[in-house]
């Protein structure tokens, strides 16, 4: 890694304790989460292990708890390593440890359990931001890098060019939610743009550029709502009618990729403008300027050329317990897989189309310091902490204050998925502590980040969760 970046170098010891103990290994089984950052963790993983010449075997979880750990305990391997989930639930990891049932190695980087390990990856252990400087696919890439080079390893290979699924994982995670990545993440996007698999530029901040048309891109942009053209079709097309810009070729209307860099600045300063005119805060427009990671190596035009775009294609997957497809994807299948995979992210974008319309006919319920809806099994369990950060400055839904949605996981159960702002983080709030003693003040768990985390608590208690959570958001942004 770059010797100027102090995080990367503060995990260095770690990843290479880490790696040598999965060289020392027979064969190992590979666990992992199934969001984006869960695939992409495990996919640099498993491709790191291959060229090692180390034999794996790879599952996913939705939940790492006592019973799924369990049953990886059941599978006999000597040693599992668990990519983007392991540190939180280390506390039931070690009894199986201490029991002899496998050895653990975690490259992890969410709020570790308080128990110890000898092979623990997390950037939280060395100071380093989990939330935003470090994604699970990050670490993964961290441990892949001491694998490199290691005898076994192919030689030809540095796993240099296992950044560009590192970067995915982390915009996947959100951990580019200020428009743009730092930290030990920014190390990496500079090895990939080194090994040539990746681009950094300065673009439009929305989403959709590869493959959507400019109407349906500039309609559903939603991150900085622009009065007459966000959830506006007629409006978006009157805009881009009105403009000095070829946006139609053969009579079907151009995506963003098609344009020239001078088209591209000409609508972009003319987005501005309007936003301007309809009195639309400069300091929101500043948002609708980012940075785009690009994957060299993927078509132009493709659900793979964008990060921001491969990391809802790779949500569509496992979230509909297709991590195999995912997974296929993120090593390289261009074909069947792929294939399986677009129609399952046709799929996915009407089951997010559908609920946030859910949230929206339905609205949210406010307290003093937060709002929050009960989709019950109308929004599928693994997609609803999406839909509710999508939600966010929806009709009827504030960006000013954090929003927590359930859904029915099971009869005896049901997940709570919250998420925030960056200005309200910057402002005390960490979700992963409410989420975390919220859920256990009433007999569940939670944890995960401070901008977005997650719980699974009894069916029939989610009004005094909310209680709870409200308190503890008040202390936080007090």
């Amino acid at each position: 890694m770059a010797a100027a970046d102090a995080p990367v170098s503060a995990l260095q010891p770690r990843a290479a304790s880490c790696a040598g103990r999965l060289l020392d290994a027979d064969r190992v089984l590979l666990a992992s989460h199934i969001d984006a950052d869960g695939l992409t963790s495990a996919a640099v993983a498993a491709a790191a292990l291959e060229r090692a010449g180390i034999s794996f075997e790879a599952v996913f979880e939705k939940q790492l708890d006592a019973d799924a750990i369990a049953a990886i305990a059941e599978r006999d391997y000597g040693t599992v390593l668990f990519t983007d989930f392991g540190s939180g639930q280390l506390d039931i990891i070690a009894d199986h440890e201490a029991a002899g049932d496998f050895v653990p190695v975690i490259a992890d980087h969410h709020q570790p359990a308080d128990a110890g390990t000898e092979y623990h990856l997390n950037p939280l252990l060395e100071g380093i931001d989990g939330a935003s400087e470090l994604s699970g696919a990050g670490a993964s890439y961290l441990l892949a890098r001491e694998l490199a080079g290691r005898p076994g390893a192919d030689e030809r290979l540095d796993n240099r060019d296992l950044a560009a699924l590192a970067v995915v994982g982390a915009v996947g995670d959100m951990q580019a939610s200020d428009g743009q990545l730092h930290g030990a993440n920014r190390a990496i996007v500079e090895e990939g743009i080194e090994a040539g698999v990746l681009e950094e530029t300065k673009d439009l901040a929305v989403y959709g550029k590869q493959t959507r048309p400019l109407p349906k891109l500039l309609e559903y942009a939603s991150d900085v709502r622009i009065p007459g053209i966000t959830n506006d079709e007629r409006g978006a097309v009157s805009f881009l009618e009105g403009l000095d810009v070829p946006c139609l070729a053969d009579d079907e209307w151009k995506r963003w990729v098609d344009l020239t860099d001078e088209e591209k600045r000409t609508l972009a300063s003319a987005l501005v403008r309007h936003a301007v005119s309809r009195g639309v805060p400069a300091s929101k427009i500043d948002r609708l300027v980012g940075t785009s990671y690009l994957l060299t190596e993927e078509a132009v035009g493709t659900e793979l050329r964008d990060a921001s775009e491969f990391s809802t294609l790779l949500n569509a997957t496992a979230r509909y317990e297709r991590a195999d497809v995912g997974l296929a994807v993120c090593l390289g299948d261009r074909g069947s897989a792929f294939e399986r995979a677009k129609k399952l992210l046709r799929n996915h974008r009407r089951n997010l189309s559908e609920g946030i319309e859910y949230v929206e006919n339905n609205g949210v319920t406010r307290t003093e310091h937060l709002q929050w809806f009960d989709a019950g099994a109308e929004i599928k369990e693994t997609i609803v902490g999406i839909i509710a950060g999508m939600s966010m400055g929806a009709d009827g839904v504030s960006r000013e204050s954090p929003i927590v949605a359930f859904a029915e996981k099971t009869d005896e159960e049901t997940k709570v998925s919250g998420r925030a702002t960056g200005p309200l983080v910057s402002s005390g709030l960490d979700l992963s502590v409410v989420m975390g003693e919220a859920a256990r003040a009433v007999g569940g768990d939670g944890g995960g980040h401070d901008i977005a985390a997650g719980a699974t608590i009894p069916a029939g208690t989610e009004e005094t969760f909310i209680e709870h959570a409200d308190r503890i958001v008040s202390e936080q942004l007090s």
